[in-house]
Order: structure tokens, then C-alpha cells, then sequence
């Protein structure tokens, strides 16, 4: 009869650990929701850097505001756009951008939460010299 017993609440204290354990993943996936920003260097054009900044939210109605800020957490520039997925393109000049650090911002009114990137510039010169045999 003690087996049985035993048995049974062994059963019992599985089931409840499993029951408790498999909604802490949905709680955790609704609670930790990242702001769906993406930032990209597209390349340059002469003497300025072009990034692209995409945002594809999937809440109705959000509102994003976008800062700029340099190192030392000047403001220079911000934006507020309302929609559902938008996408911005921001120009640099190369020279300026390589002596000074810049963090991106994106915050999201509905979930109040934000990403931040750091865009950091190095411009260094690259000279490749090939010597081939010809005979």
C-alpha cells in the first residue's frame, strides 16, 4: 500500500513540475518582446557612409521614436514615426563619422522597450601589391 502510495505522489509532484514548466517559456516570449529594428551598413557614396535602419513591427498602431546620440549623449537627431514597418536611410560623412562614436535608438511607445546600436567608424588606407610570374 506505501509502494502505491508513493508511487502516486511521485506521479503527482511530475505532472505539476510539467504543467509549471511549460508555460514559463510563452511567458517569457510575451514579456521579453525586442523592439524589430535592424541596422545595416549599404555601402558609400564619395565621402559619406549610407546605413539603412528597418523596423517591422507587428503591433497596430506602435509609435517608434529614433535617437541619435553621439559619444557624449548629445542628441543629433530624433524622429517619431507611427506604423506598422518602416524603413529610414541615414547618410554620413565618412571623415566625421570615423572620429566620433555614434548609439542609435529605437523605442517602441506600445512595449516600452528600446534597442540601441553603437556605429563605430575606422577608415584606414589598404594597399595590395601582386607580383606574377609571367615565363
Amino acid at each position: 500500500m506505501k509502494k502505491i502510495f508513493s508511487n502516486n505522489r511521485l506521479i503527482a509532484i511530475a505532472l505539476i513540475t510539467v504543467f509549471s514548466l511549460a508555460s514559463v517559456p510563452a511567458a517569457l516570449a510575451n514579456g521579453s518582446k525586442e523592439v524589430p529594428a535592424e541596422l545595416n551598413y549599404i555601402g558609400h557614396i564619395k565621402d559619406h557612409q549610407l546605413f539603412q535602419l528597418n523596423v517591422a513591427s507587428d503591433v497596430l498602431n506602435d509609435e517608434f521614436t529614433i535617437f541619435i546620440k553621439d559619444e557624449y549623449g548629445n542628441l543629433v537627431y530624433s524622429e517619431n514615426i507611427k506604423s506598422v514597418s518602416f524603413t529610414k536611410r541615414f547618410l554620413f560623412d565618412a571623415e566625421e563619422l570615423s572620429s566620433t562614436s555614434l548609439h542609435f535608438e529605437v523605442y517602441s511607445r506600445k512595449t516600452k522597450k528600446s534597442v540601441v546600436y553603437a556605429l563605430n567608424s575606422s577608415v584606414y588606407q589598404v594597399k595590395n601589391v601582386m607580383i606574377k610570374k609571367i615565363k
